[in-house]
C-alpha cells in the first residue's frame, strides 16, 4: 500500500496509528477537530466526514487504503449528533471508498457491541449476537456502525475490509470511557459484583490497525490484550479504590457525576470477555503490553 487515510487522527489513538504508518506509508489525516499534536510528513485536512469537503478529500488524496476512527465514543453531545456523525458519517466514508478506488479499508468498533448480560458465555467469539441495544440503547450507533462495515464487507469483496472489535483501551493518549471511570477517585462499582475485564494497551490497538492493513486482512475481529482481571483488581492495578454502591444508587451517581447513560453501569456489573484468537491466527498479532504495563499507562501523572 502506498498511502493511508487515516480518519479521526486528531484522536490519541489516530496519533498513534499516523506515527506507526508513517513508517512505510504516506500518510494523510483528515479530523473535524484541530490536530494539536501533529505528526511530521503527515498532510491534515480539518474537515467532517459528512460533508462535500471530506469527499473531495479523497477524490484529490486517492488513498489506497483508509483507518476508520472518526467516531463519536464520548456521551458529552447530544445524542443525535453522535449518531449522524457515527452511522450517517460511516456510510459516506463507506460510499467514497467504494466510488474512489480504495482497496482496503479498516473500521475501527469495540467490543462493548456484545453487551454486557448475566448470560454471556466467557469468551465470545465474532459470530455471537451483537446485544448491546438490549440494555444499552445510548450506543446502538456504534452496533449500526460495525453492522454497516460488516455488511460493506460482504457487498464489496474487492475491497479488503477489517472491522476490529478491540476490548477496553488504557494509555496515554488515548480518551476512553473506561481510562475516565478508572481515574475517578473512589472509583465506584456494584455492590455484590466483580466481573471479569479484558484490556489492551494503546499501542498494542494502533499495532492491530496497522498490521490490518499492511497485510489487507478482511473479516471480523476481536482484539484482546494480554488476559483478563475482576474490575476490582483493575482499580487497585491503576492507584484506585473501590466504593461498592448498591444498583440504584449507583446507576443514579453514574448520571449526575461520571455522565454516563446508566446503562453503561451493566459493563462493570456483568462479563463482557471475547475470544481474540481468529485475530492472532489470521493476522499474526499477540499483544506486546502486559497487563501491568497497560495499568501503568493509565497511572502516568
Amino acid at each position: 500500500m502506498d498511502s493511508v487515510l487515516v480518519v479521526g487522527v486528531a484522536g490519541g489513538l489516530g496519533g498513534l496509528v499516523a506515527r506507526r504508518l508513517r513508517q512505510t506509508h504516506r500518510v494523510v489525516g483528515a479530523d473535524r477537530d484541530a490536530w494539536k499534536a501533529r505528526v511530521p510528513d503527515v498532510r491534515f485536512h480539518r474537515v467532517d466526514l459528512r460533508t462535500r469537503e471530506f469527499e473531495n478529500v479523497i477524490r484529490t488524496e486517492r488513498p489506497d487504503a483508509v483507518v476508520h476512527l472518526g467516531l463519536v465514543r464520548h456521551f458529552r453531545g447530544s445524542a443525535g449528533e453522535r449518531f449522524d456523525v457515527n452511522v450517517r458519517g460511516t456510510r459516506r466514508l463507506l460510499d467514497h471508498c467504494r466510488s474512489y478506488g480504495v482497496r482496503r479499508v479498516a473500521v475501527l468498533s469495540t467490543s462493548y457491541v456484545y453487551g454486557a448480560l448475566p448470560e454471556n458465555p466467557s469468551f465470545v467469539d465474532e459470530d455471537y449476537p451483537l446485544s448491546a441495544s438490549r440494555n444499552y440503547p445510548e450506543i446502538r450507533d456504534l452496533v449500526e456502525v460495525d453492522t454497516l462495515a460488516t455488511s460493506f464487507m460482504w457487498r464489496h469483496p474487492d475491497i479488503d475490509t477489517t472491522v476490529l472489535r478491540p476490548v477496553p483501551t488504557l494509555g496515554y493518549a488515548v480518551d476512553s470511557t473506561i481510562g475516565t471511570y478508572l481515574r475517578t477517585r473512589p472509583v465506584v462499582v456494584a455492590m455484590g459484583f466483580n466481573p471479569m475485564i479484558q484490556f489492551i494497551h494503546e499501542e498494542d490497538v494502533a499495532e492491530a490497525i496497522a498490521t490490518s492493513i499492511e497485510r489487507g486482512a478482511r473479516g471480523v475481529y476481536n482484539v484482546t490484550g494480554s488476559g483478563a482481571v475482576p474490575i476490582r483488581v483493575a482499580i487497585r492495578e491503576t492507584g484506585g479504590r473501590a466504593l461498592p454502591l448498591p444498583e440504584p444508587l449507583l446507576r443514579r451517581y453514574a448520571d449526575w457525576a461520571l455522565r454516563l447513560p446508566s446503562g453503561a453501569i451493566d459493563f462493570i456489573k456483568y462479563p463482557c470477555t471475547i475470544d481474540g484468537a481468529r485475530f492472532e491466527s489470521d493476522v499474526e498479532f499477540q499483544p506486546r503490553f502486559s497487563l501491568r504495563e497497560t495499568f501503568r499507562s493509565l497511572r502516568r501523572p
